[in-house]
């Protein structure tokens, strides 16, 4: 430690410190150390002249004071990679959240990489399935890219996340890492318990910076997060499922750090290099010729206003997009995604088929004559539509009840058993129930089911 860099606080304004260094100026992304046992950690993010430079800090900042030593690493904030760190949970420093005292393993490296080169790049039409019905058919998932699940408070992101993590480390035979950014500690504590309950941790990796640290923590796991993935991609050349869980704190944590060092806000308060800082992190999430990187993203979207410039930003970085709705959650049509709204660039007929492309295309086309009739039944009556409308609206009820499913991850608050649905299980439900096969059938009858054929047990039980 005598070695490194040292220089003095200059000035303290919270999260932000102004250091002078006489001898060396730190680089940017310098790692400086600060306190009697080195227990303070900055990042330089700015060179303000020729020896003073701006500190974000990553831990608090209590009792630090102007005139103390601080200390240049010379090197960045770096995370341990490798298959030693699979089964732990970490915060954004690489150390164990579960026994502080453990010794770090692995191989350290710089959360700060460049993106794959082009040259390096694959691209691929490959599906990533997922046994969600409602997602594998209306909004597949592409293998190696990034998908988001858009919503506001309490509709079911974080749940949907860790169905996906469940159903896919069952499925999957590489990696999954899990990032936390900026979310209650409580959520980090239950997604461990679940993940080590499923037995499948020793295939997963957990990092955290929760919503009680200061903004630089918030604003940097996701970088570490990333450097973990490309690590087991580029030289263990395992396919990683990389989950984020909320992209929307990274932005806010990165609106904080700029509103801390003084720059001036854009459109509704938002940091003026919002863009440029998530593309920057979504660069890194890419696919080389020999592995993947497959990304899945909670987007919590402020006051559900999708023109938001969090979301609006967000929405132009993803190959898919699942669209959760508050009134689908009110009507208990979980989980709540929005069959009209969501979107993939995978559901086109020259990728997923001729036959799961005219499926999706028709119960889109159901579901939207029976959103356009709404009104008009609430007015007048279904009585007053035609029997092709009548039948229709039938029709589509059903399919709205048959795209609900019971999960894993819910069991222990529905009591109903978790299902993992099949691709083609869930294009011959659909396809029967468009075909009208169902329509002597309840409603209820295709609620919160797997396979179709449930919906016959269940109608034989009612009789």
């Amino acid at each position: 430690m005598i070695q490194m860099n040292e220089g003095h606080v200059k000035t303290v304004r919270g999260s932000v410190v102004e250091g002078v260094f006489e001898n060396k100026l730190p680089s940017i992304n310098n790692k400086i150390l600060a306190g009697k046992n080195y227990e303070m950690v900055f990042e330089v993010t700015s060179h303000v002249d020729e020896r003073t430079v701006k500190l974000i800090a990553l831990t608090f900042t209590s009792g630090i004071a102007r005139g103390d030593s601080i200390w240049d690493t010379g090197e960045h904030l770096k995370v341990p990679v490798g298959k030693e760190v699979l089964g732990n949970i970490y915060d954004v420093f690489g150390n164990d959240l579960i026994d502080p005292t453990k010794q770090v393993k692995g191989v350290l490296k710089s959360i700060h990489q460049d993106p794959v080169p082009f040259s390096q790049r694959s691209t691929s039409d490959e599906m990533f399935v997922t046994g969600i019905k409602a997602i594998d058919v209306l909004a597949p998932l592409p293998k190696g890219e990034k998908a988001g699940l858009f919503g506001g408070a309490g509709v079911g992101k974080s749940v949907l996340i860790t169905e996906l993590i469940n159903n896919t480390a069952k499925k999957n035979k590489g990696y999954s890492i899990f990032c936390g950014i900026g979310e209650r500690s409580r959520e980090a504590e239950e997604l461990y318990r679940d993940i080590r309950d499923s037995g499948v941790l020793e295939n997963a990796v957990l990092i955290f910076a929760q919503m009680n640290e200061p903004p630089g923590a918030r604003f940097r796991v996701g970088h570490a997060a990333l450097t973990m993935a490309e690590y087991f991609r580029d030289v263990d050349k395992k396919d990683v499922l990389l989950l984020i869980d909320n992209i929307f704190r990274f932005i806010q944590a990165g609106s904080e750090v700029s509103g801390l060092m003084g720059n001036m806000p854009s459109r509704v308060g938002y940091q003026p290099t919002l863009f440029s800082e998530l593309s920057e992190l979504q660069e890194r999430i890419s696919s080389t010729k020999t592995s993947s990187i497959t990304s899945i993203q909670a987007v919590y979207v402020p006051a559900d206003d999708f023109t938001d410039p969090s979301a609006t930003h967000t929405f132009s970085q993803l190959s898919a997009s699942i669209i959760l709705s508050r009134k689908r959650a009110s009507e208990g049509l979980y989980p709540a995604i929005d069959p009209l709204n969501s979107t993939s660039k995978m559901l086109n007929k020259r990728i997923v088929g001729e036959r799961h492309y005219k499926i999706a295309r028709e119960i889109k086309r159901n579901l939207a004559i029976y959103d356009e009739l709404k009104d008009v039944i609430a007015m007048l009556g279904i009585e007053e539509l035609s029997k092709e409308d009548r039948d229709t609206v039938f029709r589509a009820r059903k399919l709205e009840r048959f795209l609900t499913q019971p999960f894993f991850t819910t069991e222990h608050f529905t009591g109903i058993k978790g299902k993992f649905v099949e691709l083609q299980e869930s294009l011959d439900g659909f396809e029967r129930i468009l075909n009208d096969e169902f329509k002597d059938y309840k409603e209820s009858e295709l609620y919160m089911i797997g396979n179709v054929d449930e919906a016959h047990e269940r109608k034989i039980d009612n009789s």
